[in-house]
């Protein structure tokens, strides 16, 4: 009785563990480093005076940053990690443009120099705009 039930069943069966499994995929395999909305990066601004690292180019960045943000271009970052020796023990938030995740690289470059509290603001300037966060222009 049980085998006729699954075989009868086989399609909802297989949809309900494919559905199950694209729920449990982005726990799962999130992307190199922390991930945090930006509720989350304003409250470490905020609260835990963290440092904005923007890691896009600059022509981007000059179009619009985070008020304070720190601008080294993903690109540069190994060359530039003097500049950052300050910040090791702060929470770092890095900015990225949508659609194109430079944070991943700059975070795994930051972690192996010591840097332990790097997190990415999930979904990069454009979801910080979306949210009408504070964007200056230079």
């Amino acid at each position: 009785m049980e085998v006729t039930f699954l075989q009868n069943n086989i399609a909802l069966i297989v949809a309900a563990l494919l559905s199950g499994g694209m729920l449990l995929w982005p726990l799962l395999f999130r992307r190199s480093g922390h991930e945090v909305d930006t509720l989350v990066a304003v409250q470490l601004i905020n609260y835990k005076d963290a440092l904005v690292l923007d890691v896009r180019e600059g022509s981007e960045y000059e179009s619009g940053h985070v008020p304070n943000s720190k601008h080294i271009p993903a690109d540069k970052l190994e060359e530039r990690m003097h500049e950052l020796e300050k910040f090791k023990s702060k929470p770092i938030v890095l900015i990225h443009r949508s659609g194109v995740n430079s944070t991943g690289k700059a975070g795994s470059i930051l972690r192996k120099h010591g840097f332990e509290h790097v997190h990415n603001l999930e979904g990069g300037i454009d979801v910080w705009r979306q949210a009408n966060l504070p964007i200056v222009k230079k």
